[in-house]
């Protein structure tokens, strides 16, 4: 098969990630200057790199607040044509424009035959959304007469894990700031039936519950920029681990006088 019939028949709704040549970069100033953000730009400049490729199935993001997890999730979900604030393709909430202008600078590369449907879960808007949703005509329980985990859950039932939607992208960012351990634990198995079912996800967490999914792709974010690790060389889950294991120890120092 040739490198043109490859590109043609995959199945991924992002191949890779590339920078228009006429970007307006700019290397000197935010968010350029986060190191995950610098790393996606060098990988994707058209003329130097080789593109900043996604894998199939699931991906996790991970690393420490501030690391550039959520603008490399907003922007990846506005570049591949998702409203920055939470929706699908076929609608959602955009009440101002991305936050950074990394969605603006980005391009997808994907075959036309891969599937254009898409859904960007974000936690911080999550109000907005089912404020669009709750507007909308259709039986159910409105979103907003649920609690914020019941939001996320209904969501997962009713868009993301449902079975008409058997392939496509999803962005999430964050998804376990509501979730209690057991739906977390749900959300887990969901992720390997959409992915079982030919979705392409992309996630940013901080959940070590989450990025156990066994073979899930993960990218830890820090000061090196990205890397691709495995669950138990993650710094989160050696932390949670190490607490769990003597909450004493770390309680001494939080809590001296």
């Amino acid at each position: 098969m040739s490198d043109a019939e490859a590109w043609l028949n995959d199945p991924r709704p992002i191949q890779r990630l590339y920078t228009f040549r006429d970007a307006p970069v700019d290397r000197r100033r935010w968010p350029a200057t986060v190191p995950s953000v610098a790393e996606v730009l060098r990988r994707a400049d058209p003329d130097t790199g080789e593109g900043f490729e996604f894998s199939e199935g699931v991906t996790f993001l991970v690393g420490e607040n501030g690391s550039g997890k959520s603008t490399l999730i907003e922007g990846i979900a506005e570049a591949a044509g998702l409203p920055v604030e939470g929706g699908s393709t076929n609608g959602g909430v955009t009440t101002r424009r991305a936050v950074s202008p990394l969605g603006e600078w980005l391009r997808v590369d994907r075959s036309p035959r891969a599937p254009r449907f898409g859904f960007f879960l974000r936690a911080e808007t999550m109000h907005g959304y089912a404020s669009y949703a709750d507007d909308l005509p259709g039986p159910g329980r409105p979103l907003h007469e649920r609690s914020h985990g019941e939001m996320f859950n209904a969501l997962l039932d009713d868009k993301l894990n449902h079975e008409r939607y058997v392939a496509g992208l999803v962005c999430l960012d964050e998804p376990e700031a509501a979730l209690s351990f057991s739906s977390t634990l749900r959300w887990l198995a969901a992720l390997d039936r959409m992915r079982a079912r030919g979705t392409q996800v992309i996630c940013a967490t901080h959940s070590p519950v989450l990025a156990a999914l066994p073979g899930a792709t993960i990218l830890e974010l820090g000061d090196w920029g990205i890397r691709e690790t495995v669950w138990d060389d993650l710094e989160v889950v050696q932390l949670h681990r190490n607490f769990l294991d003597s909450p004493g120890r770390f309680l001494r120092h939080l809590l001296a006088d």
